[in-house]
C-alpha cells in the first residue's frame, strides 16, 4: 500500500513512465485480440477494453472488437445472428460494462466503511441486524462470514421466481445453510445480497444511493452506477440473448439493463450484481485502494481498513484466500500477477480487476463474453494471458551485472540450466548464487539437482532474504526446491556440496510448470562454486560461462 505523500492520481503515459516494459504490453494486446477469433470453437468475447498501469500512469488503454455485434443467438445452428454492419458498435475506451460480480467489491467497500465508522461489527451475527435472517438455522452467521464466503450459503437460488420483494426475502430467510458457518468456503451471491440488506437497514439508504454518496461521487467515478439511464445505451456493451433454457428469464437481447436474473428481479440494484462501469473508473478505484484509500483530496477508507481488503481471512481454506470482499492469490484469473496480497474479482459477463500491491500495478479486462450467449466461452484464458503479460512488463533487474538467467514463463514445460562437470575435493565445497522465484504454489517449482554421472539427485540449500534492521533468519530447503512466492526480492543461496567430494559432479537448476497457470518465473544470478579456498566455477568468468548448458533459460536484463 502507498503511504506518505506519494499517492498519485491517474494520468496517461508511456510504459517507460509507468516503469513497465513496452514489449509485454504490446503482447498483451495481441493475446487479447486472438480471443476475438474462435478460441477454440467460438470467440471468447465479442470485444473488450483493456487497461493496465503502474503507479499513477495508465500505460495501456485499448478497446478491441465490438461492444454490440449480435441481435440474437440461434440455438439450432449454434451461431450468432449479427446486426447489420451499420448497427454494430465498436468498443471504445469509455464503453460501459455490466460488471456482474465485480459489483460485490462495491458492496464490500461500503460494508468496510460502516465497520470503520462503528456502525457495523465484523464479528456480529447477521441476525442482530436482520432478525428474520435467523430462519433456517442461520443464527450463527456473522458479517465476516458474508464477506469471506464462509457462511455456508449455497452459491445461488432463483430469487427472481418470486414476483414480490417480500417473497424474495422470505426465500432468503428460510434458506438453510449447506454447511456450518466458518467450516467451509463456498462462493455465494446470497452473502452479498444479505450484506446489502444490512447496509440498507443501518444507513436508511438504498444501495444505489450509498454507492453514489460514499464511493462514486467522492472519487469522481461518473460512469459508475446501478441502472444506467437510457441515454447511456449506445455506449454500453450488450450482453446476452437471454432465453430459457440457458437463462432463467425470457428477455431477448439484454443491452443497457443488468444481465443477472436475481439482480434484475431486485430492480437492478443488488449487493452481488448490477453495477455498470467503465475501465477508467475502475482504474480510479484501483488507484484509490493502492493509495491506501485516498484519491486526490477524497478519502473513502482508512489505510487500516484497506489493509483488511488485502489480508487473508481464510487461512483455514488454502486455495480460497480471501480478504474482506476481495479474492486473493488466485492464479486462475490473476495469472502471474498473483501474490499472497494480490486482490481482485471477476464478473460472469466477462469482466475482471486485479491489483498487485507488491508492484503497484493494476489490470482491468472488461469483455462482453456472454454476447450472444453464455455457453460460448469457458475458463479465464484471456484474463490469465493479460495478467501474465502485465506481470512480465515489471522488470526483474539482475542482482549484479547486466543479465541474470531467466527461466521464462511457459506452461507445461521444463527448463534446465546446467553447469559443466566440476571436480570437488574439499570438505567445504559449496554453491553460491542469488535466487528470485515466483511460481504457482505446489504446482510449479524450481529444483537444484546434482549428478555424478547417473541419476539427478536433489541438493538441499539455504536461502537468506534481505531484511531491514536485523539479519533475517536463514530458511532451509531440505528437498532442494522452492515453490510459491519469494516476495519479489533476491535471496542469497548457499548449498553444501561435500556429499560429492572426490567426484566429478554436474549441477543444474530445473524449472518445471504444469499446463494450467504460471508465476513470474525464476531468476538465477552470480553462480559460483567454491571448493574450499578455490573458486572452481564463476559465471562471471567468460570461459566458465560458456560451459553453461541452457535449455529454456535465457540471459535476461529484465
Amino acid at each position: 500500500m502507498e503511504s506518505g505523500a506519494h499517492r498519485p492520481t491517474l494520468r496517461r503515459g508511456s510504459a517507460a513512465r509507468a516503469g513497465l516494459l513496452q514489449g509485454p504490453l504490446d503482447q498483451l494486446v495481441r493475446d487479447a485480440e486472438a480471443y476475438l477469433a474462435d478460441s477454440p470453437t467460438h470467440p471468447w468475447y465479442a470485444g473488450a477494453v483493456l487497461l493496465a498501469g503502474r503507479g499513477g500512469t495508465v500505460a495501456l488503454h485499448r478497446p478491441i472488437g465490438k461492444a454490440v455485434r449480435y441481435a440474437a443467438y440461434d440455438e439450432k445452428t449454434d451461431t450468432g445472428v449479427e446486426f447489420p454492419a451499420d448497427r454494430q458498435i465498436a468498443m471504445a475506451e469509455d464503453t460501459v460494462f455490466d460488471l456482474a460480480s465485480i459489483s460485490k467489491l462495491f458492496t464490500s467497500l461500503l460494508a468496510v466503511q460502516q465497520i470503520e465508522r462503528g456502525a457495523l461489527e465484523l464479528e456480529a451475527a447477521v441476525a442482530s441486524y436482520l432478525p428474520d435472517f435467523a430462519g433456517g438455522g442461520k443464527q450463527d452467521i456473522t458479517v465476516r462470514h458474508l464477506l469471506t464466503h464462509t457462511s455456508g450459503f449455497r452459491s445461488w437460488i432463483p430469487l427472481y421466481e418470486e414476483p414480490s420483494r417480500e417473497g424474495k426475502l422470505r426465500m432468503l430467510w428460510e434458506e438453510v445453510p449447506a454447511s456450518t458457518p466458518g467450516t467451509a468456503y463456498l462462493y455465494s451471491d446470497l452473502n452479498l445480497i444479505s450484506l446489502q440488506l444490512i447496509l440498507e437497514k443501518i444507513t436508511g439508504r438504498p444501495l444505489d444511493v450509498l454507492l453514489r454518496d460514499e464511493i462514486t461521487a467522492p472519487l469522481g467515478m461518473h460512469r459508475t452506477r446501478y441502472n444506467p439511464p437510457a441515454s447511456w445505451k449506445p455506449k454500453i456493451a450488450a450482453t446476452e440473448d437471454a432465453r430459457p433454457p440457458w437463462s432463467g428469464l425470457d428477455r431477448g437481447l439484454v443491452w443497457g439493463e443488468v444481465h443477472d436474473e436475481n439482480a434484475y428481479g431486485f430492480g437492478g440494484v443488488a449487493g452481488h450484481a448490477g453495477v455498470f462501469s467503465c475501465a477508467w473508473d475502475l482504474a480510479v478505484l484501483a488507484r484509490t485502494l493502492l493509495n491506501g484509500g485516498v484519491y486526490g483530496r477524497s478519502r473513502v477508507l482508512s489505510e487500516e481498513s484497506v489493509d483488511l481488503l488485502f489480508t487473508d481471512f481464510n487461512t483455514a481454506f488454502p486455495g480460497d484466500e480471501h480478504g474482506l470482499g476481495f479474492e486473493l492469490y488466485q492464479h486462475w484469473y490473476m495469472g502471474a500477477m498473483a501474490t499472497p496480497r494480490s486482490a481482485g474479482h471477476t464478473g460472469f459477463t466477462g469482466t475482471s480487476l486485479v491489483l498487485d500491491p507488491s508492484t503497484d500495478t493494476f489490470l482491468i479486462v472488461l469483455g462482453n463474453s456472454v454476447h450472444p450467449v453464455r455457453g460460448w466461452r469457458s475458463g479465464s484464458a484471456p484474463r490469465v494471458a493479460a495478467a501474465n503479460q502485465l506481470a512480465r512488463a515489471v522488470a526483474v533487474r539482475p542482482e549484479r551485472g547486466r543479465t541474470a538467467w531467466f527461466s521464462g514463463m511457459a506452461s507445461a514445460s521444463t527448463a534446465t540450466l546446467t553447469l559443466p562437470a566440476l571436480r570437488l575435493d574439499s570438505v567445504r565445497a559449496r554453491l553460491e548464487c542469488a535466487l528470485w522465484w515466483d511460481t504457482e504454489p505446489a504446482a510449479d517449482g524450481l529444483f537444484l539437482e546434482a549428478s555424478a554421472g547417473q541419476d539427478w539427485q536433489p541438493v538441499p540449500f539455504t536461502t537468506l532474504a534481505p531484511g531491514p534492521g536485523h539479519r533475517p533468519e536463514p530458511r532451509e530447503h531440505p528437498a532442494g526446491s522452492v515453490t510459491g512466492w519469494s516476495g519479489r526480492v533476491w535471496h542469497r543461496l548457499e548449498a553444501d556440496l561435500t556429499a560429492w567430494r572426490g567426484r566429478e559432479v554436474r549441477l543444474r537448476w530445473r524449472y518445471t510448470t504444469d499446463r494450467l497457470y504460471v508465476g513470474r518465473g525464476a531468476y538465477v544470478d552470480g553462480l559460483r562454486v567454491r571448493d574450499g579456498l578455490r573458486t572452481v566455477f564463476d559465471a562471471e568468468r567468460p570461459g566458465d560461462a560458456r560451459g553453461i548448458e541452457a535449455t529454456g533459460w535465457v540471459p535476461s536484463a529484465d
